[in-house]
């Protein structure tokens, strides 16, 4: 069945009448627009607005075209009323001495910032000072990367996603107006008026080149809508009483926010991206409508923008604060929605405050949990660039402006990473706010978090108290026809002390270049394994999949000692790939990942380097090397260091939209019957480095073993084994690596000396052995996860302590002999527990 007629055939009655009535309002538009030529007229605003007597005098000079006396009616009404938004004129003088006193480079950064957009440039997604310049004036359907521009037709026959128009995203960026945040903090904190004059030719020269439902600045919602949000900026950054207009600016604003939502409400994305675009569409009606009650529209839309964000809320959130798309940029927008839609429900007196700030709290929650703790949040899914306020010019991954508001809002200071940015002080100026700003505005250092698992939503999180950060993906693909997903299941992310180290290399671009886009969201461009060089997930058009892998966790700890991650997806059947990771906090990292079937086959794991870390290879070792830090890998396998490599795709990064630069990328590959286990071992303890590894046969006592693998770890100081084991269907019974014997799925051993047991972590397992003299654990019973660290006792030379984490069960306990006094510690991590 073709891929259309399946759809219409999955079409409940509810979304096949709204379809017809969207689609017979656009005929009925296209139409008009083509008998007679769209225009603002605006005469047309004075039965746009509230049936309010204060207005009466406003409307009767729109009815006799005296502009300037309607401006001056609607300017001083939108001034004397009580503050609605975030900002309000009345708020300049103490905001503005407010933010020069905390941030007191501010003044120089707005300026600078505001100068290149009175110069032409714009920063925008990942490119610099790009220009829009069209005969001394914006193009506004120009992209200047590609040097292409989007046809001035109906909107609804603009084909954007055609890279021939360019690409969209560049265009829709400067169209959504947020460089007017910029002019508008610069003429607050310096007092110049050039920025506000320079605020107001885009205005009218936006107005003149984007006649009402015209090109392709009408053709998105979500655009319209983000578009919307920064007009209404724009009126309480420029709307003070006291300045001398000339221009009949307020009319043409309200009249373009009234009918730019108009075409949001009839156009919803209740069924073309019922994701954060319908989120936005509905945040810019509820803002819109609290905010300008001047609207005869407002009251409505807020109803309608209120029931959407409220009825989203468990739809695309869930129980544990991810957002559905599983993707940590747009889990980012859909924070900052219900942030701004939460400051304004308290602002307005609104109902639904109690219903944003479960939905902020939980995204919150969740961002907090998933950033590194200098906030950056790691790439999983798309990254399209953007942000809901970019007032400061902070990159799109940088979520610690995000966690303050909310931090704040919330009355939760532990959400905060540090004392509250210069961003959080304009979110939260309004006087209602101000009290909430109070309690992260001198916060000197983040709460540490234990690590998490974020398990609905599919993520695992190992935190140490180093700052050490790493990120499994084991969930779902994507949401829905997963247009934000990428071939991504079981990869990783790593940030050593809190700098990114293995990353996800980003996103790219949208349409404009489809081959770039299906590299980027390839399974090769993620820190996991290709099986046959095939994909885990194929791509159908860049926002569908023709095939998805699904993930399955097998099993998570998270122990004070440790955390250990095994999963498996189904993306490569029969074969089956499936991932186990050992992170021991501060000290090591090890994934095995285990390639399952039968027949010949070729498999290669590829490690994404952040390029801001030095690479060096040697055979099967790689080391690594950043801003005096140090870290280093050994594999099982040669290691090949692959750096902007054309043909293959590989050593390229995209830290932003748009942007693409040369990287490095590590291939380990094997090819051989299967099964077959590849091992990256990485490690950073620079008193103790990795010199070798090795793999050692398992073998069972008794009984089958369904698959089994060891690891040999030579140190400078120490003997590592990693062992991991799986019984076949039913079975029991021990398991040997030398004379190691376990009964657990995972056992790590550290031993010095001669054959001396420092350091054990244990998965899934009742016992462990490492020789006669050696160490000897028996429990009362299979445990989850324990770990333990043994150390010399200073108060007693001759004894020996075990400093233990994780359920005992009756731990009985024998080290290098019974004629050794033992004393055994509970060691517990705030916040960490048994989990799985």
């Amino acid at each position: 069945m073709p891929p259309r007629l399946a759809k219409a055939v999955g079409m409940d009655l509810d979304e096949i009448l709204w379809r017809s009535r969207a689609a017979a309002r656009t005929v009925v538009d296209r139409a008009r627009t083509a008998i007679a030529p769209a225009r603002w007229n605006r005469r047309d605003l004075a039965r746009r607005l509230a049936r309010d007597p204060d207005l009466d005098r406003a409307r009767t000079a729109l009815g006799r075209s005296e502009w300037l006396d309607a401006h001056r009616e609607l300017r001083h009404h939108l001034a004397s009323g009580p503050a609605r938004f975030v900002i309000a004129p009345s708020l300049k003088p103490t905001v503005a001495s407010r933010i020069r006193r905390e941030f007191p480079d501010s003044v120089g950064a707005a300026a600078a910032r505001a100068d290149r957009i009175l110069a032409g440039e714009h920063d925008l997604l990942g490119f610099r000072g790009l220009r829009f310049d069209s005969g001394g004036t914006t193009d506004w359907h120009f992209d200047p990367v590609h040097d292409r521009r989007a046809p001035r037709r109906f909107w609804a026959d603009v084909a954007y996603l055609d890279p021939g128009c360019g690409d969209h995203k560049i265009i829709w960026e400067l169209n959504r107006h947020q460089h007017w945040l910029v002019l508008g903090r610069a003429s607050w904190l310096t007092g110049n008026p050039k920025y506000r004059a320079a605020w107001l030719s885009d205005l009218e020269c936006w107005l003149a080149d984007n006649p009402p439902l015209v090109g392709i600045n009408w053709a998105s919602m979500l655009e319209l809508a983000l578009r919307s949000l920064s007009w209404i900026w724009a009126v309480h950054f420029f709307g003070d009483p006291a300045e001398d207009d000339s221009t009949a600016w307020i009319v043409d604003l309200l009249l373009g926010i009234d009918i730019q939502l108009a075409h949001v409400e009839r156009n919803l994305s209740y069924y073309f991206s019922p994701n954060t675009h319908l989120l936005g569409e509905a945040l810019a009606l509820y803002v819109a409508g609290r905010a300008l009650p001047q609207l005869a529209a407002s009251q409505r839309r807020a109803a309608l923008g209120r029931e959407i964000l409220v009825a989203e809320i468990d739809r695309q959130i869930g129980a544990d604060g991810g957002h559905c798309e599983r993707s940590t940029h747009y889990h980012k927008y859909a924070l900052d929605f219900y942030l701004l839609a939460l400051a304004i429900a308290r602002i307005t007196g609104d109902r639904a405050a109690s219903d944003f700030e479960r939905a902020a709290a939980r995204l919150a929650f969740a961002a907090r949990v998933l950033s590194t703790d200098r906030g950056r949040l790691p790439h999983f899914g798309d990254d399209d660039g953007g942000a809901l306020w970019p007032i400061a010019g902070r990159d799109p991954d940088d979520v610690r402006d995000s966690l303050a508001v909310a931090g704040a809002l919330l009355g939760r200071p532990d959400l905060a990473l540090e004392s509250a940015p210069e961003e959080a002080f304009w979110l939260l100026a309004h006087p209602r706010l101000a009290d909430n700003l109070t309690a992260v505005a001198s916060i000197d250092r983040a709460e540490a978090l234990p690590s998490t698992a974020l398990a609905p939503t599919g993520y695992y999180v190992s935190r140490s108290a180093a700052g050490d950060h790493l990120v499994i993906d084991g969930g779902p693909h994507g949401y829905r026809n997963g247009g934000h997903a990428h071939a991504d299941a079981l990869s990783l992310a790593f940030a050593r002390r809190a700098m990114p180290l293995l990353v996800d290399p980003g996103t790219g671009c949208y349409t404009v270049d489809p081959t770039l886009r299906d590299r980027f969201r390839s399974t090769a461009l993620h820190n996991t394994v290709v099986v046959d060089d095939r994909p885990q997930s194929e791509p159908d058009g860049p926002f569908h999949w023709s095939r998805a892998a699904a993930a399955t966790v097998v099993r998570w700890r998270t122990n004070g000692g440790f955390d250990y991650f095994d999963g498996t997806h189904d993306g490569y059947g029969p074969v089956q790939h499936r991932r186990h990771v050992l992170v021991l906090h501060d000290d090591l990292l090890v994934v095995a990942d285990s390639i399952g079937g039968v027949g010949r086959h070729t498999a290669a794991v590829h490690w994404h380097v952040d390029p801001r870390w030095d690479v060096q290879v040697h055979g099967r070792r790689a080391s690594f090397l950043a801003d005096g830090d140090r870290a280093e890998l050994f594999s099982s396998r040669p290691v090949e260091a692959i750096s902007a490599d054309v043909k293959t795709g590989l050593g390229w990064n995209s830290s932003v939209y748009g942007r693409v630069d040369p990287s490095t990328t590590l291939r380990l590959a094997n090819a051989g019957a299967a099964p077959f286990w590849i091992f990256s071992v990485f490690g950073w303890d620079i008193d103790n480095p990795i010199v070798d590894i090795d793999t050692l046969p398992v073998w069972a006592e008794a009984g089958v073993l369904a698959r089994a693998t060891a690891v040999r770890m030579a140190r400078a100081e120490s003997v590592d084994y990693f062992v991991v084991a799986e019984p076949a269907l039913g079975g029991e019974g021990t398991w040997r690596v030398g004379e190691i014997e376990t009964d657990a799925r995972m056992l790590f051993v550290r031993t010095v000396d001669d054959n001396r047991v420092t350091r054990l972590a244990l998965v899934d397992g009742s016992m462990a052995r490492t020789g006669r003299r050696g160490l000897q654990l028996h429990l009362a019973r299979t445990t989850s996860d324990l770990h333990l660290d043994i150390v010399r006792s200073r108060e007693r030379p001759a004894s020996v302590v075990a400093r233990l984490s994780g359920p005992a069960l009756g731990a009985r306990l024998v080290v290098a002999g019974r004629d050794q006094p033992i004393a055994i510690e509970r060691r517990v991590m705030p916040g960490r527990r048994a989990q799985g």
